[in-house]
């Protein structure tokens, strides 16, 4: 086996860091570290329990056993050029940073939708899927099975939520006298609230829109379903990945406020008859879980593998400009060969 380290990226370990990119990336040097040397390497906050990125560059030449996995988004570009003498793959979570990637960098993808991203930006760099998967609390603990009455009607969890949601549904919902909770502070135990909750609102287009880059892979709707929830969703990006609409997920801002407010009604009186199919559930759980990760994490490093080990040069993608002007100059040409009496070019 080439590998015999991993090196995973993040700016650091704080609070301050503290958001889903970084739980993602916890849980996959925790993985990784079951099948290989794995090490959480920052490189803007110092931690005395892990490696610092400048200390290691500074007095450790290139070693082809080493892997480093950089995935922040708006540092990957730097951290790349940094590493251009090593081995390097970039985990994608969100995409829309608007970066290209040097050939041979492998792309990590964690949903489709970034997959796709990448797959038409980078057409000609390895691209593997390796979706996140769900803590192994949501599966243990969650009550998919349970027919009690819960006592949150619908839940709502501010961060990311749209102002439509918060501004004209919650209001509309609580007039209707349901019990809606929404949650914007710090919770110790998600499972528990996602347990006794009925209806669970995810509406994240609008926020991520303003933001320019994309959901990379939405959890908290698979969350909310391994705890038993009917979801609404807003189907943007990764959440397209398994918010199948009608089946799995119900769309929220489907048109009027009117109607919502009449679904979430019908989905809180029986919520059974709008939770999707048990089998078609357990299965997009099972891909999810970690068992199901870390086969995917395998196969994906066996590629690198043997990528790194095969002679020749790396192909590459013609830039966009230049695809852009091959294309004009081909229907200009064609352009020219229906002209009466016109000289055609030269092929």
């Amino acid at each position: 086996m080439l590998t015999t380290l991993i090196r995973v990226l993040v700016p650091g370990t704080s609070t301050r860091f503290r958001c889903g990119g970084l739980s993602v990336e916890l849980q996959t040097a925790r993985l990784l570290s079951s099948l290989c040397a794995t090490e959480l390497v920052t490189y803007m906050e110092r931690h005395q329990d892990h490696p610092f990125l400048d200390d290691l560059l500074s007095v450790e030449p290139s070693r082809r056993e080493v892997l480093w996995i950089v995935s922040w988004g708006f540092d990957v570009p730097a951290l790349v050029r940094r590493l251009r003498s090593h081995r390097v793959a970039y985990h994608a979570h969100s995409s829309g940073y608007g970066f290209t990637l040097p050939p041979g960098v492998p792309v990590l993808a964690v949903s489709r939708n970034t997959l796709g991203y990448w797959g038409d930006r980078c057409p000609r760099n390895p691209l593997l899927l390796v979706p996140n998967a769900i803590e192994p609390g949501w599966l243990e603990r969650g009550a998919r099975g349970s027919a009690e009455r819960r006592p949150i009607d619908v839940l709502v969890q501010a961060r990311k939520s749209s102002r439509y949601v918060l501004d004209q549904l919650v209001p509309a919902l609580r007039q209707q006298g349901f019990r809606v909770e929404v949650q914007s502070g710090w919770v110790d135990d998600l499972v528990d609230l996602f347990n006794r909750s009925c209806v669970y609102l995810y509406d994240s287009a609008e926020y991520w829109r303003g933001r320019g880059v994309t959901e990379g892979f939405g959890l908290p709707p698979l969350e909310a379903m391994a705890c038993g929830c009917v979801v609404f969703s807003s189907l943007n990006h990764a959440l397209a990945d398994h918010g199948d609409p009608g089946r799995m997920v119900h769309q929220i801002g489907c048109g009027r406020l009117a109607f919502d407010v009449r679904r979430i009604q019908h989905a809180v009186r029986d919520p059974a008859g709008w939770r999707p199919p048990a089998a078609a559930l357990n299965a997009v759980l099972e891909g999810s879980s970690e068992a199901s990760l870390l086969q995917r994490w395998t196969v994906a490093l066996d590629q690198l593998e043997a990528l790194d080990l095969a002679e020749g040069p790396l192909l590459s993608s013609p830039p966009t400009w230049s695809l852009k002007l091959q294309q004009l100059c081909q229907r200009l040409q064609r352009v020219v060969d229906r002209l009466p009496g016109w000289p055609m070019f030269s092929r």
